[in-house]
């Protein structure tokens, strides 16, 4: 934990997607304030026709993309604000999303649902103002 997974219609290159992982962990770890090691990301590509979304009223069903976050819980809703903007903005950079077809979805854990036997087990607690 943390897991970023980002699901997707289209498929890209092993550069392109290694530089956004790259990109989202280091974005994430300087604005959550966590070791960076700590973190994964998944880039699913699903495939032409896999993820929809109605945009507009009495609209037909729009491809789209998603980015769930499961995070630390405890970190204030501006911080996840400012977290989902800058990864939002790495994707449509990088990928070429449209922002507008782009939603972020978080689920907070507490460290004793983040284990990671490589960094000592459970994640440590997290508080407010940790760097």
């Amino acid at each position: 934990m943390p897991f970023l997974q980002l699901d997707v219609n289209d498929h890209y290159s092993v550069e392109s997607k290694r530089l956004l992982a790259a990109k989202m962990c280091e974005t994430y770890a300087r604005i959550m304030s966590v070791d960076v090691r700590r973190i994964t990301v998944a880039i699913r590509e699903l495939g032409q026709g896999s993820v929809w979304r109605i945009t507009e009223q009495e609209g037909e069903p729009v491809p789209v993309a998603l980015m769930m976050l499961d995070i630390r819980r405890g970190r204030p809703p501006e911080l996840r604000l400012e977290l989902a903007k800058a990864l939002c903005a790495l994707s449509v950079e990088i990928l070429g999303l449209r922002e507008d077809r782009l939603n972020v979805e978080f689920t907070q854990h507490s460290g004793d649902e983040m284990y990671h036997p490589a960094l000592g087990g459970y994640s440590p607690e997290w508080e407010p103002g940790q760097q």
